[in-house]
């Protein structure tokens, strides 16, 4: 059996056995990767460019659509390129910078995630103490609290992941570098540590989890309050976009990382993974903007 020691490089999993669905999987995340660029950077683009965007909501929008960029351009392009060119192989260094900025990435966003309830929560059940408790400083440092944390969680995984003595060969069941993944081919036992360490930061997410459903409890009694139909309107129409991104990106991360190993099966775990790790960066320009009059108007702006 080798260990980490003689390990030059994994394999990952090939997304086709025949050359014809290799290649179709490359056109189709080609595809899927050009629109989430498309997307988040054209949100990027109108919250820089439109001064009426200037607000906190937008600004969090703006650090979110650049964590969304970053991750899908973490997996995918890589993954294009062993369909496109015909092989699995990632370096044992490439595998672990792929690792920490996926992990810093997503842990980030979920930070993020979890401050745009708090703005949410402010604009809706405070909105005479938005200015004082959302400022410009505030939202600054909350920002990069959540990047901060992302950095953080991402250091403490990667580091303890590749400390462990690798004894069940180099073949990584999923077409990127997953903790998970990586576990099942450590030695017997070696691995408790990092599972302690999972274990500590899904605490943390659940408890984020908690916070985000007490706002939006407290946030949905107060629109259902308010007299004004149009007002209600309004308030769904902020709140609603931001809870399906979070529901499913909980969903699938929670199950991705807390199932046993048991009831591992590689096509479902390669469909939990792109409903984690590529639809939301590709679908929140959609979510966000389907619905917002702001963003379609600064979209038309920059269009133009």
């Amino acid at each position: 059996m080798p260990n980490s020691s003689s390990i030059n490089e994994f394999l990952l999993l090939p997304l086709a056995d025949t050359r014809q669905l290799q290649l179709l999987h490359f056109w189709l995340l080609l595809g899927i990767y050009l629109a989430a660029l498309l997307g988040n950077g054209l949100i990027s683009t109108a919250v820089a460019c439109d001064q009426r965007l200037h607000t906190p909501m937008y600004f969090f929008l703006l650090n979110l659509a650049l964590l969304d960029l970053g991750c899908i351009s973490t997996t995918l392009p890589k993954a294009m390129a062993n369909a496109l060119w015909d092989t699995r192989a990632i370096s044992y260094a490439g595998c672990a910078t792929q690792l920490f900025f996926f992990l810093f990435f997503m842990s980030a966003e979920f930070s993020l995630l979890t401050i745009m309830s708090y703005d949410r929560y402010v604009a809706i059940c405070k909105p005479l103490h938005y200015g004082t408790l959302l400022g410009s400083r505030a939202c600054a440092t909350m920002a990069a609290a959540a990047w901060g944390a992302g950095v953080l969680n991402s250091l403490l995984h990667t580091a303890s992941t590749f400390s462990l003595p690798l004894c069940q060969g180099n073949v990584i069941n999923q077409f990127f570098c997953e903790i998970p993944q990586i576990l099942k081919l450590s030695c017997s036992g070696s691995y408790l540590r990092e599972v302690v360490f999972l274990i500590f930061s899904v605490s943390l997410v659940f408890g984020c989890f908690v916070f985000i459903v007490v706002s939006y409890v407290q946030i949905f009694m107060a629109v259902l309050r308010m007299p004004s139909q149009q007002g209600r309107h309004k308030a769904f129409s902020m709140c609603l976009p931001h809870l399906a991104v979070v529901s499913l990106f909980l969903l699938t991360v929670f199950y991705a990382y807390l199932k046993p190993p048991s009831v591992s099966l590689p096509s479902m775990d390669l469909m939990v993974a792109v409903l984690y790790s590529v639809v939301p960066p590709t679908l929140n320009p959609i979510i966000y903007s389907m619905r917002n009059r702001e963003i379609k108007h600064a979209l038309r702006k920059v269009l133009q």
